[in-house]
């Protein structure tokens, strides 16, 4: 018998049962390979799926619908994925079994009434299966039963994608790669009323809405013209905004109408939600606080804009169309000077600007005069003034730069209130602010009176008002170095700037300065029998806007 040791015993046993842990490990990882491998096939088995869906939705998307009604309704089930308000609607005719349709639209952007009554009814109701081409039935039900003002056959699939987003319908059938689209538009709009930004006491009292269709309709009412023409665009990437052009044909410039279209083109940005958005985009001089593209939401100003020759640019959702070129004179006109007498427009355009200029350089003026020139004042004048600014511990510069500010802040609040409580916090805030800052001491009552009267002739011009505040601070700051000298020395650069600019090629300061027949309504309107030709450079084509009394008499 052989004997074996201590040690050989233990190590036979250490070495069987370290082949069965490798047995047990190598079976472990066995396993785990083929679950492994079983995850990567389901997965691959998935991302096949999945791949193939998106090739067919991808090929149906580049290629168009497909002529299965089920593939479509999935296609259009993908693109708006998780979206409660798209509606799809299946049915069939009663007659002929083959008619299998359905619609598609977004609720609460589509009249149901429409829909269920001239879409619907109808398909659901008539005899198919007589007087109706079963080969051609798209066609025929579009011609025959459906009843629509605006029925339209489209294959294209991103225009039927943009169709069912703005309101419309979209028809499909069993059998067909096509698809009607079906006006239905019913969404709620604001009605037309007066604009709150420009109010008038003689005038049209309409003014624009969201809705570019309603706002085209009211300037077609006013010119019932054939040369009024209108090209569409729609801009943004995701929001699609639908944009219009709008102008006379044979009274506009072309080379104008070229630049705004180039200038359209070459904005790219992801949404349009306001026509402000555009403004910014297309503007010249981007820098200066001088608006080159003018806006109104009236009618009738965008109607005698386009009768000079300008152009027009309406956006969906926004009340307010840009107009091109804009030039400075602009900023002091009114849609009432036309429709009042010529000497009393002529008079408050002359107001206008007037307070344009004070509410820029009064309080410069002051400053420089009260600080550095106190010789230019009479001696009892300059007593008064030094006898209110004795105790006030705020230096005057400071005293206008406060003052100033705080009603800025009184008038950014009462716009932004609703309009009952905006004019008691005017109020309450001029009133009792200002006199209570006088009897304190803070300021003097020159400087209150400086302010109230800078802030008076800044209201009367709001399309100026940006301007206004920028270039005034601009000659405090220059009074308050060099006093006369530095005032002037902003002066001179602003009036150098406002030279410098042009809104579309046209010189921003053209009918400022010049006399004749562009100088007919610039700082003055005259009557209407002397102007008798437009604006040169905006509407070169056609100078003549009426003939003369004189010519009438010959």
């Amino acid at each position: 018998m052989q004997i074996i040791s201590l040690g050989d015993y233990m190590f036979n046993i250490f070495k069987k049962r370290k082949r069965q842990n490798d047995k047990n490990t190598e079976q472990s990882k066995q396993t785990k390979v083929q679950v492994k491998q079983e995850k990567h096939q389901n997965k691959n088995t998935e991302q096949s799926k999945q791949t193939s869906q998106e090739k067919k939705d991808k090929k149906a998307k580049n290629d168009g619908l497909l002529k299965s009604l089920y593939s479509n309704i999935s296609f259009f089930k993908n693109i708006y994925k998780n979206d409660e308000t798209l509606i799809i609607r299946e049915f069939q005719n009663k007659r002929l079994n083959s008619a299998k349709c359905c619609i598609i639209y977004i609720d609460g952007m589509v009249n149901t009434e429409i829909i269920n009554e001239n879409i619907i009814e109808p398909v659901l109701r008539n005899d198919l299966s007589e007087n109706i081409d079963s080969h051609n039935l798209l066609e025929e039900l579009m011609k025959k039963v459906i009843v629509s003002n605006s029925v339209t056959l489209e294959t294209e699939i991103n225009k039927i994608v943009g169709s069912i987003v703005s309101g419309d319908t979209i028809f499909l059938l069993e059998g067909y790669d096509k698809a009607l689209i079906i006006s239905s538009k019913g969404w709620l709009s604001r009605a037309v009323s007066e604009p709150d930004s420009a109010k008038v006491v003689r005038g049209p009292r309409e003014g624009f809405t969201e809705s570019i269709m309603v706002n085209l309709s009211l300037v077609r009412r006013k010119i019932k013209n054939p040369d009024l023409k209108f090209k569409f665009k729609d801009i943004g990437e995701r929001t699609h905004t639908k944009t219009c052009i709008c102008y006379l044909e044979g009274i506009a410039s072309e080379g104008i109408l070229s630049e705004l279209e180039q200038r359209l083109e070459k904005i790219e940005i992801d949404g349009i939600i306001d026509s402000g958005y555009i403004q910014e985009l297309i503007k010249d001089a981007p820098y200066s606080p001088f608006e080159t593209v003018g806006s109104s939401e009236r009618p009738d100003v965008i109607s005698a804009k386009l009768l000079e020759g300008r152009i027009a640019l309406f956006v969906d959702g926004s009340p307010f169309v840009l107009t091109v070129p804009y030039l400075a004179i602009e900023n002091f006109q009114a849609s009432e000077d036309y429709y009042n007498n010529y000497i009393f427009s002529s008079l408050n355009r002359f107001i206008r600007g007037f307070t344009a200029v004070t509410a820029i350089t009064i309080p410069s003026l002051f400053l420089s005069v009260v600080t550095y020139h106190q010789e230019m004042l009479p001696t009892p004048l300059l007593l008064s003034l030094s006898s209110s600014i004795q105790g006030v511990p705020l230096p005057t510069v400071l005293s206008l730069f406060l003052m100033l500010s705080v009603f800025d802040l009184i008038r950014e609040a009462a716009t932004r209130m609703p309009a009952n409580i905006g004019q008691a916090v005017s109020i309450i805030g001029t009133i009792i602010l200002g006199q209570a800052a006088v009897e304190a001491r803070l300021v003097s009552a020159p400087v209150l009176i400086i302010t109230a009267l800078t802030g008076i002739t800044t209201l009367v011009n709001m399309n100026f008002i940006s301007a206004t505040i920028i270039f005034r601070t601009l000659l405090l700051l220059g009074a308050s170095i060099l006093g006369v000298y530095g005032f002037l020395m902003c002066l001179i650069v602003m009036y150098l700037h406002l030279m410098s600019i042009r809104s579309f090629g046209v010189p921003y300061m053209m009918n400022s300065t010049k006399g004749g027949a562009d100088g007919q309504d610039a700082w003055i309107r005259a009557p209407w029998w002397t102007m008798t030709l437009r604006p040169k450079i905006i509407a070169a084509k056609n100078l003549v806007r009426q003939s003369s009394r004189n010519s009438k008499e010959k």
